[in-house]
């Protein structure tokens, strides 16, 4: 089953976890606009990240097939991580679209989910259970870094408390997926070896991520939003990935990176300054 485009009412859809934050905690009527509204930066990161969370029900319901053999995991992955992440997309449009109402979001996500969804497929599912828990770290760590970043370089307090709700969903995201695979492992190791290569390629995957489709259709679909700054979108993309890649919180990246790898502290510390390098490289967008 794939995921499917928003409806308008989508956010009514969402079902968090009792005693989650919910889309009622965020203050929208408080919204400083005179903050946020002129930034455009903002604009292209905040809409990027509403499509992309908005269609991970299809992640979902890829990982929780690849994962039917484990009821507990996939009753996780079902209950809980599909409807935060639905929530996160939910907020996240809510937000946007008091800040730029003129911005058609259904029109450019419904464009956006139909080459997104094409992207997201069993096949793009590592085979290996274990290992597919690996790359969903991560996933998990660039998510945790990119909302990190997107926090810190808020000056709007709505938006800044919004951010920091998702991005401590993220790390919970991440302590789940690594305890799973801490499972998984222990019931049949695999080498550290595969470990390792499992965590390069999907680090590598990151800099052609679906953060890139989206900001093509929110570029594409920004009509006379700031028009007056006459920017392409290679001078869009160009700028925003840069943004992103200075504010990165590469400490943080690398210290989440090592874990899967179950090192003895005294190994890990000895990769911890490489693997900062090489971290900051590939989560460079």
């Amino acid at each position: 089953m794939q995921g499917r485009p928003a409806a308008d009412e989508g956010a009514d859809a969402v079902k968090p976890a009792k005693g989650h934050w919910q889309l009622d905690d965020i203050a929208y009527a408080q919204i400083d606009h005179a903050a946020i509204a002129d930034d455009e930066d903002m604009f292209y990161l905040l809409m990027s990240a509403s499509f992309v969370e908005t269609g991970s029900d299809t992640y979902a319901t890829n990982l929780g097939a690849h994962y039917a053999q484990y009821p507990d995991i996939q009753q996780w992955l079902e209950d809980r991580w599909e409807h935060e992440e639905l929530q996160h997309g939910a907020s996240l449009r809510r937000y946007v679209e008091t800040v730029w109402p003129r911005f058609e979001w259904q029109k450019a996500y419904d464009g956006f989910f139909a080459e997104y969804a094409l992207l997201c497929t069993q096949e793009a599912l590592l085979p290996d259970p274990r290992l597919e828990m690996v790359a969903r770290c991560v996933v998990e760590t660039g998510t945790t870094a990119y909302y990190h970043t997107l926090r810190e370089l808020s000056k709007e307090p709505v938006l800044t408390g919004l951010l920091g709700n998702i991005r401590n969903d993220e790390v919970g995201h991440f302590k789940h997926f690594l305890g799973y695979f801490k499972g998984l492992q222990a019931q049949d190791p695999v080498g550290r070896l595969r470990i390792a290569s499992a965590l390069y390629s999907r680090l590598k995957e990151l800099r052609e991520s679906d953060s890139d489709v989206a900001l093509r259709h929110v570029f594409a679909h920004k009509g006379d939003l700031f028009s007056d700054r006459q920017r392409s979108f290679d001078d869009v993309a160009q700028r925003i990935y840069h943004l992103i890649s200075s504010g990165l919180p590469a400490q943080l990246a690398v210290q989440m990176l090592l874990k899967p790898l179950l090192l003895p502290p005294r190994i890990e510390s000895c990769l911890h300054r490489p693997i900062s390098r090489l971290a900051c490289r590939m989560l460079a967008y």
